[in-house]
C-alpha cells in the first residue's frame, strides 16, 4: 500500500485480501470479522471509515474509547460492535462494560470477578477473550500458556464464566506462525471456537491458521501522523 490510497482504498484492497486468504485457507470470508483498530487515529480517519459501511472497531484505552464512541460518535454507537483490545485496571472494569461490547483481554482472576460484579450492577456483559501471553514476555499481559488450563477450570469454578475467545499477541520480532497455531490448538483443546489474531503485518498467515478476528490498524488507517 501507497500513501496516497484513500482509507476507502485501503479498506477496499484489505477486504480482498482477507478474502483471497480465506478461499486459500479453504475458509468463507464471512467467518473472519475485521477489527478496525482506531486506537490513537483521528476522527476524520475513523469518521472516513464509518463512510465506508464497517462497524467493528478496537480501542485500547476506556478513557479514549469513552471519549470517542461515549461522545463524539454517540449517535454512531448503537450499530458499531466496540472491542477493547489494550489492558484493562479493575477499577476500570464497570466503565469497561458499560462501553464495550467484547473485552479480549481478560487475563486474571481479579478482573474476571470486577467484570461481573459490573455487569451485574450495569445490567450487561460483554463478551470475553482471554489473552495468552504466548511469547511469555514479562513485560506483557495475558496468562502464561501452561496456566491456561488452570485459569479457564477457576473462571468456570469461581465464576461458572466460559470465555468466549482466545486473544494473543505475539512477540515483536518473532515469526507469528507459531503462535497463531500455538493459540489455535490451545483453543481446540478447550472448546473454544473463536480466536483474535493477526494485525497489519501478519493478518493473512492468521487467517491460515484459523483466526476469526483479524486486528488491522496502519494498513487501514495508514501510518499515523
Amino acid at each position: 500500500m501507497t500513501d496516497h490510497l484513500t482509507i476507502s482504498d485501503r479498506y477496499e484492497e484489505i477486504l480482498g485480501r482477507i478474502d483471497q486468504a480465506a478461499k486459500g485457507a479453504d475458509r468463507a470470508p464471512d467467518d473472519i470479522s475485521l477489527v478496525a483498530v482506531s486506537k490513537v487515529q483521528s476522527d476524520d480517519r475513523v469518521q472516513a471509515l464509518l463512510q465506508c459501511g464497517h462497524c467493528i472497531f478496537g480501542e485500547n484505552r476506556v478513557q479514549e474509547a469513552q471519549g470517542r464512541w461515549g461522545e463524539r460518535f454517540s449517535d454512531m454507537r448503537p450499530d458499531i460492535e466496540l472491542r477493547l483490545i489494550g489492558p484493562l485496571q479493575t477499577n476500570k472494569a464497570e466503565q469497561a462494560v458499560k462501553l464495550f461490547d467484547v473485552i479480549e483481554t481478560l487475563d486474571r482472576l481479579k478482573l474476571a470477578g470486577a467484570l461481573l460484579r459490573a455487569a451485574e450492577k450495569v445490567g450487561r456483559m460483554p463478551q470475553v477473550f482471554v489473552q495468552v501471553n504466548t511469547g511469555e514476555e514479562v513485560q506483557k499481559s495475558g496468562v502464561m500458556p501452561g496456566a491456561l488450563p488452570g485459569f479457564l477450570r477457576d473462571l468456570k469454578t469461581e465464576y461458572d464464566l466460559i470465555p468466549d475467545g482466545l486473544m494473543c499477541i505475539p512477540p515483536v520480532g518473532e515469526a507469528a506462525s507459531p503462535h497463531f497455531w500455538w493459540l489455535a490448538n490451545m483453543a481446540a483443546d478447550h472448546g473454544i471456537s473463536s480466536l483474535s489474531m493477526g494485525m497489519s503485518s501478519d493478518f493473512e498467515t492468521a487467517i491460515k491458521m484459523g483466526a476469526t478476528h483479524i486486528r488491522v490498524g496502519s494498513a487501514l488507517f495508514g501510518a499515523r501522523g
